[in-house]
């Protein structure tokens, strides 16, 4: 089950809450459909990479537990919000560093998915316990890259 919830505010706000599951497709529709067109390859994939994180690591596909996402959309930036219920990590500070360091050697692998989220979104970062992560990024006409993805 998926829920939703819009606030009528100048930001946009709108939170989704969904059961750990991977099937992300009708939960990422959501969350891009207002991200202009030539962003929407890119930006789904990391989402993506976020949300599976947070379902499968965090809360280990635990049925009973949830993801919940607000997002918002402020003057080009759009931020996204994304807590789960697991017992969280301890994110490495220091962005020079391996991303899958922290990760035990049997799951350094799934780390990838952290090396993408530095790549697409123009700020990362994780709360102390390592259960809630904020994303951004600015699609605006003054951002000076082209999306990695077509």
């Amino acid at each position: 089950m998926i829920a939703i919830s819009q606030r009528p505010v100048a930001r946009d706000l709108g939170t989704i809450r969904f059961a750990s599951t991977l099937y992300l497709c009708p939960i990422l529709d959501l969350l891009l459909a207002k991200i202009p067109d030539k962003w929407q390859a890119e930006l789904r994939l990391g989402l993506q990479e976020a949300l599976v994180n947070a379902a499968k690591h965090g809360n280990k596909l635990d049925p009973c537990k949830t993801v919940v996402v607000r997002f918002s959309q402020v003057e080009g930036h759009y931020w996204w919000i994304i807590s789960d219920e697991g017992e969280g990590f301890c994110p490495k500070r220091d962005s020079n560093l391996d991303p899958t360091e922290y990760l035990p050697h049997e799951e350094a692998e799934s780390g990838r998915g952290m090396c993408i989220l530095h790549q697409i979104f123009d700020q990362v970062q994780w709360n102390s316990q390592g259960t809630e992560l904020r994303l951004c990024k600015q699609v605006g006409s003054g951002k000076r890259r082209h999306p990695l993805l077509h």
